[in-house]
């Protein structure tokens, strides 16, 4: 992701055609490191987004709508005090640096008019958003930075507001590329895309990228291994580059990691030729908030799930020691009936053994072969007490190893359980879902969920995925355990057909059949394949599927949710596909 220098020149420019003359109309902050403000301008209603993300930093136009807290956050109160009302008089930017400042004139509570200015610094985990007054000092900032943060650069309320430490860098607005590139070929073994990201202001390594491509030439190779005619080719584009840099020559695109695009890798305000799935759009702006929507909903989505994703692994941990200590115990006891037997050959032969013997020799009438036993025995015990005590270490050996088998059974299916929890909720694509599993968790004693409204069952629950066959058969997929018993138990038909990844965590699949005919066998290997993607095995080869009937499907009695039993059943090996699968889900229904 590339929120260079060049990219923030054009945002510049967008944002003074759209903004400048405007006024604040209303200031909200709905994540702790994130303003919208919305503007009213050229007789249109603006919202622009400043966020201080530490993954996603960036400030652009947008169409978002968030929940905002219901009590405001104190930087959120500073900014309305100051903003409110203000028109915008200039949107600026540092010599290609990643720094914007918005200058807004407002009214302060004196009556007076006052200029001040709000300054968003991209700067990755550094990013900040500040307020300066016209004295250059600091009103507050939505990230404090105290002198044990750093020695370098305070940025705390009432302290004079500096630029962060500028690069010794050429502006591409005086750059002259042959003087450079003779420079290059001194520089001995740095490679043409890091001398072009250490000298241009504004350059990032996926511009730099761009350019060698651009150019045909290997990007990693010093200047020196260049042909001539590499060194013009490069000299053509890069000139090119810059005189477009210069004129404000752009051509935003969003670049996707396949033909579906769905998944956003790369963004520039330049055309990406180095990428083959490329979408143009007509405003940079328009590609910030397409680009950022996604990877923004993904890293909140990630963020929510955080809390759960660490309860589930330590009660898989928890889960998995537990079954160590109780195997461990099956084996200790795993010879458990030749105490029994001892106590049984003792008894048997009780009055030809010796007092105090510390072991006895017996025949072992019990084996076809008639072999003889060396028996311990303990020699201040009369041989009747040593058939006692074997008798009552085979007992509790016996209890021991029957009331661990059941303890093994239950922890085996709490830990399938719970590996079906973790696979589900890495599934999960919205808050919902998460605030479904969440409340799982809580009815299975896992979690306890704080009072108030997020802890009110949800009135509509999220529905399963439903998708078609290419034979137009209809097949749904549980995203929750709660879904998959609804799904399996309570909506399919008797004669559906249920799938399941074999002994992997996973979601219930029904295929709805029009008839008590069979199903199609490629509609059985579409629904296989929804099976084994959305399960624990999604990136694997040769994933074995189970599918049966639904009437052969049963849940035991006190099993946790999306825990069943199943018979009569066939296996189908199947790999997901992704193209199969893509298709399929862009036929999704629910």
């Amino acid at each position: 992701m590339a929120f260079d220098g060049i990219v923030v020149k054009s945002v510049v420019e967008e944002l003074r055609e759209r903004l400048k003359g405007g006024r604040i109309d209303k200031i909200f902050q709905p994540e702790k490191d994130e303003i919208i403000l919305q503007v009213r301008s050229i007789g249109q209603n603006f919202k622009l987004i400043l966020s201080a993300n530490a993954s996603y930093p960036r400030i652009h136009l947008t169409d978002l709508t968030k929940d905002n807290p219901l009590n405001p956050p104190v930087f959120c109160m500073v900014l309305r005090k100051h903003l409110s009302g203000g028109k915008i008089l200039d949107i600026g930017f540092h010599d290609f640096e990643r720094i914007v400042d918005l200058e807004v004139e407002s009214i302060n509570e004196l009556g007076d008019v006052s200029t001040k200015k709000l300054i968003i610094e991209i700067m990755g985990r550094h990013s900040n958003i500040i307020l300066v007054n016209n004295e250059n000092r600091i009103i507050d900032a939505i990230k404090h930075v105290d002198n044990e943060i750093s020695s370098v650069r305070e940025v705390m309320p009432a302290r004079p507001y500096m630029l962060p430490p500028s690069q010794d860098k050429i502006s591409p607005a005086d750059i002259n590329i042959q003087s450079l590139l003779e420079n290059a070929a001194k520089t001995g073994n740095i490679s043409i895309e890091k001398f072009l990201l250490n000298n241009i202001k504004g350059f990032s390594p996926l511009l730099c990228r761009e350019i060698c491509y651009l150019a045909n030439i290997d990007g990693k190779k010093p200047l020196e291994f260049l042909s001539d005619q590499s060194v013009n080719r490069l000299e053509n584009v890069l000139q090119d580059i810059v005189n477009r840099i210069n004129a404000s020559d752009f051509e935003p695109c969003i670049a996707f990691e396949d033909e579906n695009y769905e998944n956003p890798v790369d963004f520039h305000c330049f055309r990406l030729r180095q990428y083959k799935y490329v979408k143009t759009l007509p405003s940079i702006s328009t590609v910030l908030n397409e680009f950022y929507a996604i990877k923004d909903a993904y890293e909140r989505l990630k963020q929510k799930k955080a809390d759960l994703v660490k309860v589930i692994h330590t009660n898989i941990d928890r889960c998995q020691k537990k079954i160590s200590l109780q195997q461990e115990k099956l084996r200790e006891v795993a010879d458990r009936e030749k105490l029994k037997l001892y106590g049984e050959l003792i008894t048997a032969n009780i009055y030809s053994i010796p007092k105090n013997a510390k072991s006895v020799s017996l025949l072992n009438y019990y084996s076809e072969e008639g072999e003889y036993i060396d028996i311990p025995l303990d020699d201040n015990l009369s041989p009747q007490e040593n058939a006692q005590r074997y008798y009552k270490q085979y007992s509790k050996a016996k209890n021991a190893y029957a009331s661990t088998s059941i303890q093994l059974e239950e922890s085996l299916k709490e830990l399938e359980y719970l590996e079906s929890v973790s696979q589900l909720l890495d599934d999960c694509t919205t808050v919902q879902e998460i605030n479904e599993i969440r409340q799982e968790l809580a009815e299975q004693g896992y979690i306890s969920l704080k009072k108030g409204p997020a802890s009110k069952k949800q009135d509509n629950p999220s529905k399963p995925l439903c998708c078609k066959s290419s034979d137009g058969y209809y097949i749904y997929i549980g995203k929750n355990n709660k879904q998959n018993d609804m799904l399996t138990l309570k909506t399919a038909q008797a004669n559906d057909i249920w799938l399941h990844t074999k002994n992997i965590p996973g979601s219930h699949v029904i295929i709805r059949k029009h008839t008590r005919e069979d199903v199609p066998s490629t509609t059985l290997l579409e629904a296989a394949m929804l099976a084994a993607y959305h399960s624990k095995a999604k990136m694997s080869s040769n994933v074995p599927v189970d599918y049966t009937t639904v009437r052969n499907v049963k849940k035991p009695n006190g099993a946790k949710p999306g825990m069943v039993i199943y018979e009569n059943y066939k296996t189908i090996i199947v790999t997901p596909e992704k193209d199969t699968i893509n298709k399929l889900l862009n036929k999704q229904l629910i």
